[in-house]
């Protein structure tokens, strides 16, 4: 384990103390369980490591789910003042707008179980994944900066869903902005045949069932119920988020240096949120944003076709409808108060998500009564769950809870421990038929790769920053 100091305060939280230079103290989201598992994990160094940089209010967070980032934790929130406070790249990471959606349909498990091996491969088919994928969208540089600015409003206009989808994403699936001009070639070069098209490493497309309900009452509002059949979809902004990372950071490394900021780790580069540079940046993150969420529009487009198809089905009786989208990586000027202050903040959610409560202005009108939908997916084998946001969270983690389970093992270990087993046919063991664009995907992929999801998701119910509503079993997978 890290030789970071901790106090544990109570059952579910972990203090940081504030020593040397940071600027704040750390907060840990965790168990006794999960901390004991993280091993040599050095995440809670880099919660430290965060509250040095300039601006940052209240605490350096990390979640239940946290591990090993680039500068930033897997699992980190932190949130800055517009004044004064800086942007980093890596507080919003590498795949900028990763996140899951969740889509309902009309099915019963009963229904579609002898015909899983049929949806499977068609999904697998249908649905461009792996390394490099290519999907069959091809977009003139013109089309792929609207695609940039508009965002899932783009798919929209061009066919690819409904308006009504708009109203079940964060931001309504565009990020104001965006400026396809703050991008560079090589990142557009990059984007410009890889919209609708799944990626590789732990992105997946899931067929799941509701296997357990824990509040009717929220369950019924987002439209779920027991033994329904649903889709999940995990994906982001594909090569050209990647690049937009990459370029930035090359970037600000070189401010830090001219602006005198001391940084622990140079991996935290950043830049002041006013400045040109910090602007820059934002505004070539949200068009990375932007293009997440119009790749999982067409994502879900084509995962509906392909149910479809496998089961001889019209759209009106597939009934595939979108519940909600949530992000992962990403950094959103909001308002939050703060010891009794309203304040308008930069917050950045690295492998964290937004967990706004019942009533806040930012939801749509049909979640209003129950808090923003929580998508939480947990490793191929065991599932995912469905939340809500929580007044609790806005109170202590500027609205925000977990992602999904988080590593335990890298994925060389995860190989290692790989070795000479038969993953796809244990999973089949277990009730989930896989398929996967690469053989080594499966191995990097190993439900004993990740932690008990379940645990996290004690934490966070137990906490308050997000509550339980639904389990949802995974039965069909489709990975890079």
């Amino acid at each position: 384990m890290s030789d970071v100091k901790l106090r544990r305060l109570d059952e579910y939280r972990w203090e940081v103390p504030r020593e040397g230079s940071m600027r704040v103290p750390g907060m840990i989201y965790a168990s006794a369980k999960l901390m004991k598992a993280m091993g040599q994990d050095e995440s809670p160094r880099q919660v430290a490591n965060v509250a040095h940089l300039p601006g940052i209010v209240k605490h350096s967070l990390a979640m239940p789910d946290m591990h090993w980032g680039y500068g930033f934790p897997i699992g980190g929130v932190a949130a800055f003042e517009l004044d004064g406070g800086v942007i980093s790249p890596g507080g919003v990471g590498y795949d900028i707008n990763c996140g899951c959606r969740l889509m309902a349909t009309n099915l019963n498990h009963e229904e579609i179980r002898p015909q899983m091996e049929k949806i499977v491969t068609a999904l697998f088919q249908h649905v461009p994944s792996g390394v490099g994928s290519k999907g069959a969208l091809r977009l003139s540089r013109s089309e792929e900066k609207q695609v940039l600015a508009e965002g899932a409003r783009w798919a929209v206009k061009n066919g690819y869903g409904s308006a009504g989808d708009l109203d079940s994403m964060e931001d309504g699936g565009c990020l104001p902005g965006a400026d396809p001009d703050a991008v560079s070639e090589r990142a557009l070069e990059r984007g410009k045949d890889q919209v609708g098209t799944l990626g590789s490493g732990n992105h997946f497309l899931e067929v799941e069932i509701v296997e357990e309900i824990f509040d009717r009452d929220a369950a019924s509002a987002l439209g779920i119920e027991t033994g329904q059949v649903v889709v999940m979809i995990h994906s982001g902004s594909r090569g050209l988020g990647h690049q937009v990372c990459d370029d930035y950071l090359a970037r600000l490394v070189k401010y830090v240096d001219r602006m005198g900021i001391v940084l622990p780790d140079r991996q935290l580069a950043c830049a002041y949120i006013r400045s040109p540079e910090g602007q820059q940046y934002l505004s070539a993150m949200a068009c990375a944003a932007n293009y997440a969420w119009a790749n999982r529009q067409m994502l879900m487009h084509r995962a509906g076709e392909a149910l479809e198809r496998a089961l001889g089905l019209s759209p009106r009786d597939l009934g595939m409808r979108l519940i909600y989208d949530v992000s992962h990586n990403i950094a959103k000027i909001e308002e939050h108060v703060v010891d009794g202050k309203k304040m308008t903040l930069c917050v950045h959610r690295k492998g964290a998500t937004r967990a706004f409560p019942p009533g806040h202005p930012a939801l749509p009108e049909k979640y209003r009564k129950t808090g923003q939908p929580v998508l939480i997916p947990g490793d191929m084998g065991a599932g995912s769950y469905v939340l809500v946001g929580t007044e609790r969270a806005m109170e202590q983690t500027f609205g925000s809870t977990c992602h999904g389970a988080g590593r335990v093992l890298s994925r060389a270990a995860a190989i290692k421990a790989s070795k000479g087993r038969a993953i796809r046919r244990e999973m089949e063991d277990r009730g989930v038929l896989v398929m996967a664009a690469a053989k080594g995907t499966l191995a990097e992929e190993i439900p004993e790769a990740y932690k008990d999801i379940d645990e996290v998701i004690r934490v966070v119910h137990g906490a308050g920053i997000s509550r339980k509503v639904a389990r949802l079993k995974a039965i069909g997978c489709i990975k890079g």
